[in-house]
């Protein structure tokens, strides 16, 4: 057991999900956390970084299926510029479908990383609806799952875990169809316009 780096991968990681997520996390690990997020110009610095630890802690949202890209910069940088004494790798992702299986490919895609860099897997937490998740009453799903992240992390009894809000696929639906249609709202968006991949030349 010891201090853990936090790393978010997330594009808009200052206001992200992620980042709350990251702070629930830090909140029952038992040890020091230190918290980085990923930008344009720190990915040496991040590099440098994860010689002090043995574990690294990567939270980061599915963007289309797969990692973000800018996250996908930084482990093209860390392939080039790795820690002398490589951490253990554990991930925490979230994806706003409601199903954690949609999770998978960007898995694997770490899982890739890893084994082509000799790094270890530790623990994995696939969150499913994570968009939502923390601003409904099933948000302690997602603290419990993190503290169970947090606990195996800490006692090296890496596991695999997955969550999600224990909701039927059309009622998750119904949900999001009327937050994205108020959200759309407030920015002048329609449905309608929201429905087409024309969106930028959509006129009412």
């Amino acid at each position: 057991m010891g201090k853990i780096l936090i790393i978010n991968g997330s594009p808009r990681a200052p206001k992200s999900n992620s980042k709350r997520y990251a702070e629930i996390f830090s909140r029952y690990y038992p040890e020091e956390t230190i918290y980085k997020h990923i930008t344009i110009k720190n990915h040496q610095e991040l590099c440098q970084a994860m010689h002090e630890f043995q574990d690294v802690l990567f939270v980061f949202p599915l963007y289309a299926d797969a990692l973000p890209v800018g996250f996908l910069h930084f482990l093209k940088t860390l392939e080039a510029n790795p820690p002398s004494r490589k951490p253990v790798i554990s991930i925490l992702i979230n994806c706003g479908f409601l199903e954690y299986q949609q999770n998978h490919v960007a898995i694997q895609m770490m899982r890739f990383f890893c084994r082509q860099n000799q790094y270890t897997i530790g623990s994995i937490l696939m969150l499913g609806s994570g968009e939502a998740i923390l601003n409904t009453p099933f948000k302690y799903i997602a603290t419990r799952n993190i503290k169970q992240l947090a606990y195996s992390i800490a006692n090296q009894k890496y596991q695999i875990i997955k969550a999600t809000m224990p909701l039927p696929k059309k009622l998750f639906q119904w949900a999001a169809d009327i937050y994205w249609t108020r959200y759309g709202k407030r920015f002048g968006t329609s449905k309608k316009q929201m429905q087409t991949m024309e969106i930028e030349g959509m006129r009412e």
